[in-house]
């Protein structure tokens, strides 16, 4: 199987569960990876034979800037779901960080969903 990866997507937005987090955008950074096979694609030379990933970075952004929630776990669910929309995709991972949150640590969020009935 095969891998796209976006590395170091850094998006501001409005998430978080104390008071006050959600009050004025706070940067989050971003990795996203997802599986599928690629092999049409390094055959054609073709956009449509592969996911844009222009296209998947454009959705997480638009996610993290216009919505709101209160866990990571949530807006984890929302990239993955937009990711998973394409029925190429077979297994997607996101992890979500919040930099600068608990004096120097740094808390992330792993998420990992796999299409059902993909061996």
């Amino acid at each position: 199987m095969d891998r796209i990866t976006l590395h170091r997507i850094v998006a501001h937005g409005r998430h978080g569960a104390d008071p006050g987090e959600r009050d004025r955008p706070q940067p989050f950074h971003i990795e996203v990876a997802f599986d599928l096979d690629l092999s049409r694609a390094g055959e054609s030379d073709a956009l449509e034979d592969t996911v844009d990933y222009a296209a998947v970075y454009e959705r997480i952004m638009t996610i993290v800037e216009q919505r709101s929630y209160a866990l990571l776990e949530r807006l984890g669910c929302e990239m993955l779901d937009a990711i998973m929309a394409d029925g190429r995709v077979v297994r997607a991972e996101v992890t979500i960080a919040k930099p600068g949150l608990l004096d120097g640590a740094t808390p992330s969020v792993t998420l990992v969903r796999e299409r059902q009935g993909w061996p």
